[in-house]
């Protein structure tokens, strides 16, 4: 029998990820203040909003296997108001452009988008949509 593991991939990852580049930053300011004006620019609205690009992300973050880009980008798309069968049907796109690596890192995606998803929406928390392993 496997020990009961339960992971997160969402606010534990950033939690863990946010020390680390706050040390990193203080290193290098401008660096990071350009990265933030091409992100900021990137994720403007435009003939995509912000919410497409947020779940584009999602997904590349799954075919990149960055467990930081799932944790952020998901947060990111629930805050610009994707939903759970989007993220789901985003995720299942990686499937046919990664095969096999994305059936591992997909759920990982979709458990972080359902957390953060229902720390923002807690009185539609739906604990059948939400991963705990």
């Amino acid at each position: 029998m496997l020990p009961n593991m339960t992971h997160s991939h969402g606010k534990a990852v950033l939690d863990d990820l946010a020390p680390l580049g706050r040390e990193l930053r203080r290193a290098i300011p401008d660096v990071y203040k350009g990265f933030g004006e091409l992100h900021h620019a990137a994720f403007a609205a435009g003939a995509l909003d912000t919410r497409t690009k947020e779940l584009i992300a999602v997904a590349i973050g799954v075919i990149a296997q960055c467990d930081g880009c799932i944790a952020s980008h998901s947060r990111g798309a629930v805050k610009a108001g994707a939903t759970k069968q989007e993220a789901a049907e985003a995720i299942g796109v990686t499937f046919l452009m990664n095969g096999g690596p994305a059936t591992i890192y997909g759920p990982r995606a979709y458990a972080a988008f359902c957390e953060f998803w229902d720390l923002e929406h807690p009185e539609e928390a739906d604990s059948t949509t939400t991963v705990a392993e």
